[in-house]
């Protein structure tokens, strides 16, 4: 039978279709969810989201698909989550799954790592999680309340003010153990894949498994930095959608890479949606 999950983010919402052992194909839609979140989601941007889930579940429906769904960060960190999950139910009749920031980062790293040793760094639009797994057993799993979106919202692209914010998130990193191979997965991550190979279309036979070297990312977050948003939307491989925050969260990546000591990272466009499926024994 074939599954389809959908991933209720804080920057978009994604359906990904499932069948005899693989991922069919995967569809994303852009909604900012966390947009102007102030501990409250806000209507505005719970309407477009519903929308886009409808819209996504309808795809799954025809596709004769069990749809499951989960959601992160925007939706656990406000205070009218429950009620934006009470209205997905409404529209399209799926519950949803509240992720806690942990469990989050451990779908993050099933995703990529099918289940065997490995790390991921998961920078999404309101949270970045981090999660090691080594011998079988997980040896660091942290979920920070800073995403692209959130940190375009906070700081804008002032380098100072960037600082200031990150720093001090990152300094509880220095208890993370990280260990081989390490993947970066997400949307900001899939950008610079992208961006890496000038592709002009996804391709997610090429992007998985890129080398992302630490030097690169800082040197591309500097670039993009010295670019106005519509001349970014030019680059080749940009998710125009993501023109406006992907300096930022280029730059918090180097950061991340920084801290951890990691002279490169791989891209994995094997995510939480298969992680999901994974954990929750669907397949």
């Amino acid at each position: 039978m074939k599954q389809a999950v959908l991933d209720i983010g804080s920057n978009s919402v994604r359906l990904m279709l499932w069948a005899d052992g693989k991922t069919l194909y995967k569809k994303v839609l852009t909604t900012r969810l966390a947009a102007g979140a102030e501990g409250t989601l806000r209507e505005d941007a719970m309407q477009r989201t519903l929308e886009a889930v409808s819209s996504l579940a309808l795809l799954a429906a025809a596709e004769g698909a069990r749809l499951s769904a989960f959601a992160t960060a925007a939706v656990r960190s406000s205070t009218n989550g429950n009620e934006f999950c009470a209205r997905v139910r409404a529209a399209c009749g799926v519950d949803v799954e509240v992720l806690s920031g942990e469990d989050e980062a451990r779908i993050g790293l099933f995703g990529a790592t099918q289940g065997g040793d490995g790390g991921i760094i998961d920078l999404g639009g309101a949270s970045t999680e981090i999660c090691t797994c080594q011998g079988g057993e997980i040896v660091t799993s942290m979920s920070l309340p800073m995403g692209c979106v959130k940190l375009f919202e906070a700081c804008g692209e002032e380098a100072a003010l960037l600082d200031r914010t990150l720093d001090p998130l990152l300094s509880s990193l220095e208890s993370a153990v990280c260990t081989q191979p390490m993947y970066a997965i997400g949307g900001t991550a899939s950008t610079l894949a992208s961006i890496k190979l000038g592709l002009t279309e996804y391709d997610a036979e090429r992007l998985n498994g890129l080398v992302l070297p630490q030097t690169w990312v800082r040197k591309i977050a500097t670039r993009l930095f010295s670019m106005t948003v519509e001349a970014r939307k030019q680059v080749a491989g940009m998710d125009p959608r993501r023109a406006d925050v992907i300096a930022g969260g280029a730059y918090f990546l180097a950061k991340i890479m920084e801290k951890l000591s990691l002279p490169e990272i791989m891209f994995s466009d094997r995510d939480n949606l298969e992680g999901y499926l994974f954990l929750r024994g669907q397949i």
